[in-house]
């Protein structure tokens, strides 16, 4: 098809819109920017992918992306560098408007899932994307943005995910307490990460028994957890077992979780900090817990 090079034309317009929330919800499309994300969109869902757009120059740089274009039966626009600015200076030449994603915690509990990220109101999008590519390269089978957390489909989560979000369930539209009570009662037990955590999460990864031992951490085992739950409704008095199915929550960037959110927790958990620093950033404290489970899952 000819090459677009109008960066005023009605389809260049539409394309741009995707970057705010009314024309998301309007047309149950999101944007999706770069040769990584959209790379990842073509691998994964390309029955989603209603449009795609892409500089000759990144055509060029990626043969991959208009080879899975190809396979996966999308049809690839070119257009002017100036078109694809238009549509997204962030894109690197590089845009797809994709389906927005849907999934429920229903359909991630009946898989029976032993690692889910639980975000309570992060709003920050640059953190939730990056916390969910710290839960998809640590294995983990699920996010959920709970409470007043960003949007999914916000821009910059999409960007910050580098693809991951096509990786893994993430499930939306739940309050903090519904969707810890459905995960307790799934069997997971809850760990909230926290600074003034009672545990260290170092030394619940000193208690993992080796691999091959048949020794277990009995106590912090899910089905040990009502007598562990301690005074206001948290088991800080029992260390909690890494090897069990665990559910992370992780707070707010700039307040982390209320006093009403630790409530729903089993174990609070502290990284510990070695230097001078005054804290982590959520996607970093993140990581560290969702590799700690990862190991001691592993082990």
């Amino acid at each position: 098809m000819p090459e677009l090079s109008n960066p005023r034309a009605e389809r260049v317009k539409a394309v741009k819109a995707l970057a705010g929330r009314s024309s998301r919800r309007r047309t149950g499309h999101f944007l999706v920017e770069g040769p990584q994300g959209v790379r990842e969109a073509l691998r994964c869902c390309p029955a989603a992918v209603r449009e795609l757009y892409l500089s000759r120059a990144a055509a060029d740089r990626h043969p991959d992306l208009v080879r899975a274009a190809d396979e996966g039966g999308v049809q690839v626009r070119t257009g002017t560098p100036e078109v694809l600015e238009a549509m997204s200076p962030d894109g690197q030449g590089a845009v797809a408007v994709v389906e927005q994603l849907t999934e429920t915690l229903g359909r991630v509990l009946a898989a029976a899932p032993a690692l889910v990220a639980v975000l309570a109101t992060v709003r920050d999008p640059g953190n939730a994307g990056a916390v969910i590519r710290a839960a998809d390269a640590a294995g983990a089978d699920a996010v959920v943005l709970a409470g007043e957390s960003v949007e999914l489909h916000n821009p910059k989560v999409v960007r910050s995910s580098a693809g991951s979000i096509f990786h893994l369930p993430v499930v939306t539209g739940l309050s903090v307490q519904e969707a810890v009570a459905a995960l307790r009662d799934a069997g997971l037990a809850v760990l909230a990460a926290t600074g003034d955590g009672t545990h260290d999460v170092d030394d619940l990864l000193d208690r993992v028994p080796p691999p091959g031992s048949d020794q277990g951490i009995g106590p912090g085992r899910p089905e040990h957890r009502a007598e562990a739950r301690g005074p206001g409704g948290r088991g800080d008095g029992v260390p909690p077992d890494l090897t069990a199915p665990t559910a992370w929550l992780f707070g707010n960037e700039a307040r982390g979780l209320s006093p009403q959110e630790l409530t729903l927790a089993d174990s609070s958990v502290r990284v510990p900090i070695h230097g001078l620093a005054e804290s982590l950033n959520l996607a970093t404290a993140a990581t560290l817990c969702l590799y700690a489970s990862a190991r001691a899952r592993r082990a």
